[in-house]
C-alpha cells in the first residue's frame, strides 16, 4: 500500500492525514508558525484497508473515510464526534469531498458509484434540482427523478456516478383540531408564573410542576368508577393538592429577577420527597405533608440541577451555576464527591447503575461521564474527592443557527441505562454510551423554532419535544407528529406562550404533559379509538394530510 501523507490549510490552521504502510491512519492539526503538533484527532482503525483521505468544512467540521464509514471531528476537539456508514457499500477508505457550502458531501462507493450525505440546507438544494428527496438518484432516462418518487436505492441503476444517499427524513402528520386528539388543562387558582420544571410521579397517579415564582403545584387523580386504576388521565380531571395550613411547598429565593435563576427538582424513586431550589438554598420537602424537612448548601453557587440516584434516595447529583457537580449524601448530610469538567453552569445529570456512570451536561454544550465502581464508592465514609472525567462530546449547533442566550443542553438515559438522548435547541441525537458513538441524530431545520425541551416515552421508543413556537413534535423512527398550537392553544392566546418542559407519564407510553410559559399545564393523549399517536400519514377525504417536514433524521447502525 505504501504511505501517503495529504495537507489542508484551511483559513489559519494547517491539518495532516497519513496512512503508513503498515495500516496505520493518523490526523493531526498543526502549528503552522513553530512546526509543531498541536492536536491528534482520535478514533481511527487500527489497522486500515486503505490510504485515509480527509476533506474540511466551514473551518469548522474534518472529515474521513476510514472502516468502511465517513467519520466527523469538530476541530477543536480530537474526540470523533459522529460516524456514518452511509447505509453501507462503503469501500475501506471511501474517497469524500464537501461541497463549498458544506452542505452536501460527496462519498465514493463501490460499484464505482458516489453517495451524496446531505444536510437539511443540503436536501433543500437538492430539492431545488428536482432531486428524490429520500434516494435522491438519477434513473437511466435523461429525466430527473422526482420529489416522492417511490423507488428504492437498489432498485435503479445510477447513471453516471450520480447516486446520492442523504440523510433520511420521514413523513410528518399534522394535528391542528382538537378533535384529532385528546387534551385536559390542569386548573388552578393559585397564581404562578412560568412552568419551569415538570414531572409526573413515579406511580403515574399525580403531576408536580415548579414555577418560576419557586411555587411547587401537585394535582393528583382520584380513583372512581371513570378512573378505575386512579392513573393520570385526560378522561378525567385531577385535584390540585393543598394542605390543610394552606402553605404550598416554596423554595427559598435570593434577591434579584426570578427570571434570571434556574429551577430544578428531582423526586425521589418512592413519591416520598422532593428536592428543589428556585436560586437560593436546597429544600428537602415531605411529599405528604409539604412540610420542609431541610435545607442546605446556601449559595454561591446556586445549584441549577438535581438528580436522584435511581437505585437509592440518599444519593443525589448536584449540578452548580460554577460548572461543579457535587454528590451528596443525604444520610450523612456531607459532599462526598466533587466532580469537574465542563466551563459553564449545570444543565443536566443523569445517572446509569448499569454502566456506572454519572454523564452530566452543560451550557458549554459539552457532555462528559464520570465512571464509578459500585453504589459503596458513592456512600462511602471518605474524605471529599475529586473524580477523573472521561472524554465526552461536543455538540455543535449547525451552521447559520446563532443559540439563544440561555441555550441548555439536556440529557436523559433511555430505559435500558445505555442509550442517552441528547438535546439541545437545533438538534436531538441518541448515544450508545458503551460506545460514545451517535446512532440516531434529529436535526432541525430552519423553518422551525428552536426546541425549548425534550423527553423520552417511558418505554424509550418515541421522543416529546416542544418548541419555542408553541409546536410539539413526537418523534418515532422514522416518522414524525406534529401537535400544532392551534389545536390546544385559543385564537387569543399571546405569541409569547409556549411549553417550556415536556414530562412523559411513566407507564403510559403515548401520554405526555406540557408546561406553558403563562403557568398553564396541559395532559394529551392520542384519541381513544387510536390507542397510540398516528405517525404514519393520515388519510383524509381521500388525500394524505402529511406534510413535508423540517427535520432530518439520521439512523447509524448500532454496531
Amino acid at each position: 500500500m505504501g504511505s501517503r501523507v495529504d495537507y489542508y490549510a484551511p483559513g489559519h490552521s494547517l491539518f495532516s492525514c497519513g496512512t503508513t504502510k503498515e495500516g496505520e491512519s493518523h490526523m493531526v492539526e498543526w502549528n503552522e508558525y513553530e512546526g509543531t503538533l498541536k492536536r491528534t484527532y482520535q478514533g481511527f482503525h487500527k489497522r486500515s484497508l486503505g490510504v485515509v483521505q480527509f476533506d474540511t468544512t466551514k473551518n469548522r467540521f474534518l472529515a474521513d473515510g476510514d472502516d468502511f464509514s465517513v467519520k466527523f471531528w469538530d476541530m477543536k476537539n480530537c474526540v470523533l464526534l459522529m460516524t456514518v456508514d452511509a447505509e453501507g457499500g462503503l469501500p475501506a477508505s471511501p474517497r469524500i469531498r464537501f461541497n463549498k457550502e458544506g452542505s452536501l458531501l460527496a462519498v465514493s462507493a463501490n460499484g464505482n458509484k458516489i453517495k451524496i450525505l446531505a444536510t437539511v440546507d443540503g436536501l433543500r438544494l437538492m430539492r431545488t434540482y428536482e432531486i428524490h428527496s429520500h434516494i435522491a438518484s438519477r434513473p437511466p432516462s435523461d429525466a430527473p427523478a422526482k420529489i416522492g418518487d417511490s423507488k428504492k436505492l437498489k432498485d435503479i441503476t445510477p447513471r453516471s456516478t450520480e447516486e446520492v444517499n442523504p440523510i433520511k427524513a420521514g413523513k410528518l402528520t399534522e394535528i391542528s383540531s382538537p378533535a384529532q386528539f385528546r387534551s385536559l388543562k390542569l386548573s388552578t387558582n393559585v397564581k404562578i408564573d412560568k412552568i419551569s420544571r415538570l414531572i409526573y410521579t413515579n406511580s403515574g397517579n399525580a403531576i408536580l410542576a415548579l414555577a418560576f415564582n419557586a411555587i411547587h403545584l401537585l394535582w393528583k387523580w382520584p380513583r372512581g368508577d371513570l378512573n378505575l386504576s386512579g392513573k393520570a388521565t385526560t378522561k378525567v380531571t385531577p385535584q390540585l393538592i393543598k394542605p390543610a395550613s394552606g402553605i404550598l411547598m416554596t423554595n427559598n429565593l435570593i434577591d434579584g429577577n426570578p427570571e434570571e435563576t434556574v429551577p430544578c427538582f428531582a423526586l425521589s424513586k418512592n413519591d416520598s420527597y422532593v428536592m428543589s431550589a428556585s436560586g437560593g438554598r436546597i429544600s428537602l420537602f415531605n411529599m405528604m405533608t409539604f412540610k420542609t424537612m431541610a435545607t442546605f448548601m446556601s449559595p454561591p453557587p446556586v445549584a441549577t440541577y438535581l438528580a436522584f440516584h435511581p437505585q437509592d434516595n440518599n444519593i443525589i447529583a448536584i449540578g452548580m451555576e460554577d460548572s461543579t457537580i457535587y454528590i451528596y449524601n443525604v444520610r450523612l448530610d456531607g459532599v462526598r464527591s466533587k466532580l469537574k469538567g465542563h466551563s459553564k453552569r449545570i444543565t443536566g445529570l443523569s445517572f446509569s447503575h448499569l454502566l456506572n456512570i454519572v454523564v452530566s451536561s452543560g451550557a458549554d454544550a459539552q457532555v462528559e461521564f464520570f465512571p464509578y465502581m459500585h453504589i459503596q464508592k458513592l456512600l462511602a465514609l471518605c474524605p471529599t474527592r475529586s473524580w477523573e472525567r472521561q472524554n465526552g462530546c461536543f455538540l455543535q449547533t449547525p451552521a447559520g443557527r446563532t443559540p439563544t442566550e440561555r441555550s441548555d443542553t439536556q440529557i436523559q438515559f433511555q430505559q435500558d441505562q445505555i442509550h442517552l438522548l441528547v438535546v439541545i435547541e437545533t438538534q436531538l441525537a441518541i448515544y450508545d454510551m458503551r460506545k460514545l458513538e451517535c446512532i440516531k441524530q434529529w436535526t432541525i431545520g430552519e423553518a422551525l423554532a428552536p426546541i425549548s425541551y425534550a423527553t423520552f416515552s417511558c418505554d424509550s421508543q418515541l421522543v416529546y419535544s416542544s418548541f419555542l413556537d408553541g409546536t410539539v413534535i413526537i418523534f418515532g423512527a422514522p416518522d414524525q407528529c406534529q401537535i400544532n398550537p392551534t389545536a390546544y392553544l385559543s385564537s387569543d392566546v399571546s405569541s409569547t406562550v409556549y411549553p417550556l418542559v415536556v414530562a412523559a407519564h411513566p407507564q403510559e407510553p403515548n401520554q405526555f404533559a406540557i408546561g406553558l410559559t403563562d403557568g398553564s399545564v396541559y395532559v394529551f393523549e392520542p384519541l381513544e379509538s387510536e390507542s397510540k399517536w398516528e405517525v404514519p400519514q393520515r388519510i383524509e377525504n381521500g388525500s394524505a394530510s402529511s406534510i413535508s417536514p423540517q427535520v432530518a433524521v439520521l439512523d447509524q447502525p448500532q454496531g
